[in-house]
């Protein structure tokens, strides 16, 4: 039997509507206050309009920054491939990303600066506690774009305003160069340190201890790295002096523990990009974590230490078993390093191209396909290393910087370096990048490192040639990444003459 439907097309239904927000209704309240700067944070990891879970701090910083060293790998080919061989240019795909979240991190805090000042209910240390929160995000988008890009656009809460009155979506906006960024960078962060609190215990505007938000230490140690990128040398000092006298933060006893999975915050954390595996989590476990391996299963490998890199630890430096280096496969396989000039496995072996890294792959971790691991973007081991590099810099060799460095080394029972008298100013500098090559792996770290020192051509060609591959660097050149081609085509102000 066969049923007719007659359908009347006089009337189409019309939805109830129960609510439009608009900025008449928006930011009335408290709570939109908070949820405004919320959605900041959530910039730190996630994209928009992809179900990828790796942008930003979920992974994808590394590929900017480890990834362009001597302390990074991608094996996979492709874009990530040219990243990796130093062979970028201004259509990588990944040069784009980095452009685009980074952006999108400031956009959005510029936002939010704009329309949580004017919700008429918060108090003014609320307000200021809102906006020290966003400039400390802000902040910390431009030390990132400008350490990858150099000059870029200045965009702040007054284009917003700007774009409400007057929009001009066709707008080439000038590049503003990096004395002037770094100054605006160090405004946001002074006002960030005197406006937010060491800690969220007790705290009077988040009722439970919200210890992923920025605090004093945060802004302080940002502050920090931006000086040590100007070769501001004391300012460096004062900056960890401050972060010292908060009495807030100490080493985790174990390296290991400290990056577990499980281990959401401790008192080495200063400022971290935090998730769980069933709300908010990442796909870090998915790119960093070994192939074809029994413990962590189904991951990709998608970047990997050289071992190149990984064969200068000591075998007693306890952050060396931090990798999968040796290994029985689910396929039965013996997964283990080539030896020197042997590309053709034995039976029974695999051939690792790079070893896969425990730190964002706990062997005790999530068994789904997201994971809930932290990335740490500021971490009290930095200020340590940074103290006893800035000490050196400003005077040589000296027994505080050398107590600290080997505070650092000790956690992870590797060799303590000798006394100040047995090393030069450019001795003790060249011990404290080998010291945070090995403290500091995909932490984005790297790249910054090596130019700050003056080392990123001579190590990085070092390396491409050591493995057989072109020496590309040329810091007149590679000091930073050239701008996404689609960027350079909508704005004639980004120019890439002498980048590549």
């Amino acid at each position: 039997m066969i049923m007719f439907v007659s359908v009347s097309c006089n009337k189409l239904i019309e939805p109830e509507v129960y609510s439009i927000l608009t900025d008449a209704n928006a930011f009335q309240t408290k709570d939109d206050a908070i949820a405004a700067v919320n959605a900041v944070y959530s910039r730190l990891k996630q994209p928009s309009g992809t179900n990828d879970s790796w942008m930003y701090y979920a992974g994808f910083q590394v590929t900017i920054t480890d990834l362009t060293t001597d302390a990074g790998h991608a094996s996979s080919g492709g874009d990530v491939g040219l990243m990796s061989d130093c062979n970028w240019g201004p259509t990588n795909t990944y040069l784009a990303y980095a452009w685009q979240h980074q952006f999108k991190l400031i956009s959005d805090a510029n936002n939010a600066l704009y329309y949580v000042p004017k919700v008429a209910v918060i108090t003014d240390n609320e307000k200021a506690q809102f906006q020290g929160e966003l400039r400390f995000l802000r902040a910390l988008g431009y030390y990132d774009l400008t350490s990858a890009f150099g000059a870029v656009p200045l965009m702040t809460e007054e284009d917003v305003a700007k774009n409400i009155q007057s929009p001009d979506y066709e707008a080439k906006v000038p590049v503003t160069d990096v004395a002037k960024l770094d100054e605006f960078i160090i405004s946001d962060l002074e006002y960030a340190a005197a406006h937010l609190p060491v800690n969220y215990t007790s705290h009077a505007i988040y009722s439970t201890n919200d210890v992923g938000r920025a605090t004093k230490g945060s802004a302080l140690m940002l502050l920090c790295k931006l000086y040590m990128r100007q070769h501001q040398w004391q300012k460096a000092v004062d900056a960890t002096t401050s972060i010292m006298a908060l009495k807030q933060y100490e080493l985790y006893p174990s390296y290991a523990g400290l990056f577990a999975e499980s281990n959401k915050w401790s008192s080495e954390n200063i400022f971290s990009a935090l998730s769980n595996n069933l709300l908010d989590a990442t796909e870090m476990m998915n790119h960093f974590g070994p192939i074809n391996n029994t413990e962590v299963t189904d991951r990709w490998q998608y970047f990997g230490i050289p071992w190149h890199f990984w064969n200068t630890f000591e075998k007693t430096d306890e952050r060396r078993e931090m990798f999968y280096y040796d290994y029985i496969g689910t396929d039965g396989l013996h997964y283990v390093q080539p030896p020197a000039g042997v590309t053709t496995p034995p039976k029974g072996f695999y051939y690792l191209s790079d070893v896969a890294s425990k730190k964002y792959a706990d062997p005790k971790g999530s068994t789904t396909y997201l994971d809930g691991h932290v990335f740490p973007i500021l971490r009290y081991a930095d200020a340590l290393m940074s103290r006893a590099e800035a000490l050196n810099e400003l005077s040589g060799p000296n027994q505080e910087s050398i107590e600290l460095v080997n505070k650092v080394k000790a956690r992870s029972k590797a060799t303590l370096l000798g006394s100040a008298g047995t090393f030069t100013q450019a001795s003790l500098r060249e011990a404290i990048l080998q010291e945070r090559g090995w403290e500091f792996f995909f932490e984005c770290k790297r790249r910054e490192d090596l130019i700050r020192m003056g080392k990123y051509e001579s190590v990085v060609n070092k390396y491409l040639s050591d493995v057989g591959k072109q020496p590309r660097i040329n810091m007149a050149k590679h000091k930073y990444f050239p701008y996404p081609q689609a960027q350079v085509d909508l704005n004639s102000n980004l120019v890439n003459t002498d980048r590549q």
